[in-house]
């Protein structure tokens, strides 16, 4: 199985479409974006400096646009799963057929702009915790009264909230082996930015997406989502809250990928897939930079991909585990057994006690993905709800 993955915000860098734009038809495309983002995306990805495309308003179309301009140079009808880190979860959406180019680049402007103005509200900021024990690490940011907006697995976990507790928290160093402040406008995927998601919200209400035509990972809990109307308000929500990256990758393990394509600006997820699955076998990678990677991404896609023609794809959901302890299906439900949304399908026994497990949505129990009495991770699979397209 094949993944094709789109970063987020922080991975651009200057001059960076810059050999895209050689591309047939990629410049009056980017123009056509630009016109509806409401900023110069050719300028943005060409000849603009580091200051300027570290703009969240810039930042956010610029690399939506990117992930769906080098998209457009593969055989997608062969790719099996998309999924995009925070931002990237646009560009991730509409490569998966739930939103039109155009309507995922006018989100990604959206979105960008009122997070913009969202930080301006008040100071807040970002600070990566590099190492460290994952539960003292969270525990730890908690009690500066902050919050933990990005799990980024391999041993990241970004911190957010206000500057003065962030000053603080940066300064003791309570846990990890460094502690990071990130040069970001203000607390990302936090309520601070509630304002932004109420205005991404009405915009995206006027969006009639599709549902997926391939397997496609939420941040939200790296679940696989199949309905387009539930994947546009997942997008939303996404705003205020927390990036679960080490879910998506953790479902891509139990999903059995066995390749990944990271679009441009390429780099920053796949490192992470390598520190995070190093132990567990590393997928076949490809970072797209540029059009010069084409030929290696196309054979990696022919080598790993799903042949067209092959019957429907399967369509699923994958339940998570909400907290760490042992997992106690429901006794009478069976792999086979039809499931509502909301259905308790068992709960977790934690050291606070028992946490209750519910299907995300209808659909069948396709299988069960831990046992009775089965020690647990946060974010371990635990079962797949689905059936077909």
């Amino acid at each position: 199985m094949l993944a094709v993955i789109a970063p987020g915000q922080g991975a651009q860098k200057p001059g960076f479409l810059t050999p895209w734009l050689d591309l047939p038809g990629a410049e009056s495309r980017l123009r056509w974006w630009s016109a509806l983002a409401g900023v110069d995306l050719v300028h943005l990805g060409t000849e603009a400096d580091a200051d300027e495309i570290k703009d969240t308003a810039r930042t956010q179309p610029l690399l939506v646009a990117a992930a769906l301009l080098a998209g457009g140079h593969l055989p997608l009808h062969d790719v099996a799963l998309t999924a995009g880190h925070s931002v990237g979860e646009l560009g991730a959406a509409a490569l998966a057929g739930v939103l039109p180019a155009e309507a995922a680049i006018t989100l990604a402007a959206v979105r960008g702009r009122e997070m913009a103005a969202a930080c301006g509200l008040e100071p807040t900021g970002m600070a990566a915790v590099l190492g460290g024990e994952p539960d003292e690490v969270l525990a730890a940011i908690e009690s500066y009264g902050l919050s933990a907006a990005n799990h980024n697995g391999a041993g990241q976990i970004v911190a957010a909230g206000a500057a003065d507790k962030l000053a603080k928290f940066i300064a003791e160093k309570p846990v990890g082996n460094r502690v990071m402040a990130l040069q970001v406008a203000g607390a990302f995927h936090t309520p601070y930015m509630a304002t932004a998601e109420k205005a991404l919200g009405v915009v995206a209400a006027g969006i009639t997406p599709a549902d997926p035509g391939r397997i496609l990972l939420s941040d939200l809990d790296g679940a696989a989502v199949s309905h387009g109307r539930e994947v546009l308000q997942r997008l939303v929500r996404q705003v205020t809250a927390p990036v679960r990256w080490d879910l998506c990758m953790r479902t891509m393990v139990d999903l059995g990928v066995t390749a990944v394509i990271e679009l441009p600006p390429a780099g920053s997820l796949t490192n992470l897939i390598k520190r995070e699955l190093k132990d567990s076998g590393l997928p076949e990678i490809v970072t797209l930079r540029t059009p010069d990677d084409l030929p290696a991404a196309r054979d990696l896609i022919a080598r790993h991909g799903t042949p067209p023609g092959h019957g429907p794809a399967p369509r699923f959901r994958v339940v998570v585990s909400p907290g760490a302890g042992t997992f106690e299906p429901v006794s009478e439900l069976t792999e086979g057994d039809s499931i509502g949304a909301g259905d308790l399908i068992g709960h977790v026994t934690t050291r606070q006690g028992p946490l209750d497990v519910a299907a995300h949505g209808a659909g069948v129990l396709t299988e069960w993905l831990a046992d009775h009495n089965h020690p647990v991770a946060p974010g371990q699979p635990l079962a797949r709800i689905g059936g077909q397209l």
